[in-house]
């Protein structure tokens, strides 16, 4: 199982995130790179290192149910409930963002993409950072999402702000992407 990094190399990825940085980390199924939101230059800089399009969007990873709060407030129990059992693991969901979130997170769409991660160094960072994070495949756009960190580097080499080691998890896939007013199923 992955292990939690430790409170030296956190804080320093906590670092380069408030000086707009962007981190790469393992998530469940690939390495992701993560960075503010609120941020709209790390934000930018993520795209650009990508060479993503921002009206596509970005996710949001967070630590706990209690950190996507504030976009959940609005939802139906029923529709908390499905997304309380659904977490932490690979499934993101599309919620309506109610201009809560950044433009530049949300892109074209009137959703926002969230999830709670069961992987404990993402875990962790969303913790050591107080609330969700941007996460997304730490691969330039059409390239195969990464597995291991030695392949993060061969993509962006000394262009990230930092790094927290770790081994992905054991989904095989990005966690699946489901409309949570419609249940339809936007990535499996």
């Amino acid at each position: 199982m992955p292990f939690t990094p430790s409170s030296l190399r956190l804080s320093a990825a906590v670092g380069a995130l408030r000086r707009e940085g962007v981190v790469a980390c393992p998530t469940e199924a690939v390495w992701g790179l993560s960075c503010d939101p609120d941020s709209e230059q790390a934000v930018s800089r993520l795209l650009a290192l990508k060479g993503r399009s921002a009206d596509k969007g970005l996710i949001l990873v967070a630590a706990s149910v209690e950190q996507l709060g504030f976009l959940l407030a609005d939802l139906s129990q029923a529709q908390r409930q499905q997304l309380s059992a659904s977490w932490p693991g690979p499934n993101t969901w599309l919620v309506p963002h109610q201009q809560r979130v950044q433009p530049w997170v949300h892109g074209r769409f009137e959703t926002v993409a969230v999830r709670v991660s069961q992987h404990p160094v993402v875990r962790s960072l969303c913790e050591a950072w107080g609330g969700p994070l941007v996460s997304t495949s730490a691969n330039p756009a059409g390239a195969q999402p990464p597995r291991a960190g030695f392949q993060v580097l061969r993509y962006f080499g000394g262009s990230l702000d930092g790094m927290l080691p770790g081994q992905v998890g054991g989904a095989q896939t990005p966690s699946t992407i489901r409309d949570l007013a419609s249940g339809e199923l936007v990535r499996a």
